[in-house]
């Protein structure tokens, strides 16, 4: 029985490149290697990592920030069952941001994801 792929890819994320924003966590890496491994791994990954940002408004903020390059990464690549997946996964999570997150947390996480 073959466990990882032959294809099996992690990408950087060059986020601080592009933008200057440094990532704090290992989600991106985190939902690369879930991607490898399909649907339920990234909605398992995406559950564990919630369960650390509900609580930590910047971890909060980067996942938000990771869920939509994620979705963008697998749109481009014309991978839309993903790329939909990964849409919903954003949506919830920024949901919960802005309905639960107040004041300097809110200021922030509106500043780093603008």
């Amino acid at each position: 029985m073959k466990l990882i792929k032959e294809d099996f890819t992690i990408k950087d994320w060059d986020v601080e490149a592009q933008t200057g924003y440094k990532p704090m966590t290992t989600y991106y890496t985190d939902f690369s290697i879930a991607d490898n491994f399909g649907v339920s791994a990234i909605k398992d990954t995406y559950k564990r990592a919630m369960e650390f940002a509900e609580t930590n408004y910047k971890l909060l903020t980067e996942l938000v920030m990771v869920l939509n390059w994620k979705l963008w990464e697998h749109y481009r690549a014309g991978n839309r069952e993903l790329s939909r997946l990964y849409d919903n996964l954003w949506g919830q999570a920024d949901s919960y941001a802005l309905d639960t997150l107040k004041d300097e947390e809110l200021s922030y996480f509106l500043n780093v994801t603008d």
